[in-house]
């Protein structure tokens, strides 16, 4: 993580904030929820295996998805009945939008079930294209307020799910999307980076952002490499850390 400093000339650059999806911006974890509710009974026993890493997540989420045979609409409906966004995700999209701040989520999950939450709550999208457009305010914001959505591109097809991985770092193809190199754009273009996460996927961006929001996984590995963070649970507390932003006196410590 890059050190606040204020002789860095940091206090005058916008905010941009960025968030995982799964166990983040969403309560749940909605990839499991449909693999509970969908997947073969095998797939624990395959995410056992993932998480000894005998398997890369691009390998995981695939085989662990093939064998669902219900169709995009009935999954995008289970999630819409049984999945939540994180209380205070609608105040902080209402202040990032009275403030023309970017807000978008950077996931390494399927793009329908997150496609399906937002829409529920009534969040227009916004998808990037493979070549990564830059995401100045004007183009983030097109001729509406619009979500952009960071995740791995799928087609429901007759002979099951294909993927598509838009944002691969080079060399590194075998590890899907990273979500690193969205920070990157973001902070190429001038950007101050808020970044919330959750899991050992979010610790190459979160390790890259000027002030990291971290829970679960993610707070544990940051404690262990001793990489400052705020505690995370809801996203009051990412609101509370840009108003003092707007106020100035924000440190990548959490507040006594």
């Amino acid at each position: 993580m890059r050190p606040i400093d204020s002789n860095s000339g940091k206090d005058s650059l916008a905010p941009a904030v960025l968030t995982d999806f799964d166990d983040t911006a969403a309560e749940q974890n909605v990839a499991e929820l449909l693999l509970q509710q969908f997947g073969d009974p095998t797939w624990t026993d395959i995410r056992a295996r993932f998480r000894e890493g005998e398997f890369t997540l691009i390998e995981y989420q695939e085989i662990v998805f093939r064998n669902i045979l219900a169709d995009r609409a009935t999954m995008q409906a289970y999630v819409k009945e049984n999945a939540n966004l994180r209380p205070y995700f609608r105040e902080l999209w209402d202040y990032c939008q009275d403030n023309r701040i970017p807000l978008a989520v950077v996931s390494q999950g399927l793009d329908f079930y997150i496609e399906a939450l937002l829409e529920k709550e009534g969040y227009p999208l916004r998808h990037s294209s493979p070549a990564m457009r830059p995401v100045g305010g004007g183009n983030l914001l097109g001729s509406g307020p619009r979500i952009p959505v960071y995740s791995v591109n799928t087609d429901f097809t007759q002979d099951g799910i294909t993927y598509e991985y838009r944002y691969m770092r080079p060399g590194h193809e075998r590890q899907g999307n990273s979500k690193g190199l969205i920070v990157e754009q973001y902070r190429d273009q001038g950007y101050y980076i808020v970044y919330i996460g959750d899991g050992h996927s979010d610790f190459e961006a979160g390790e890259m952002a000027d002030l990291l929001f971290a829970h679960r996984t993610l707070a544990e590995e940051c404690n262990r490499k001793q990489i400052p963070f705020r505690p995370f649970s809801d996203f009051g507390d990412v609101l509370r850390g840009l108003g003092e932003f707007s106020a100035g006196g924000l440190s990548s410590q959490a507040p006594a």
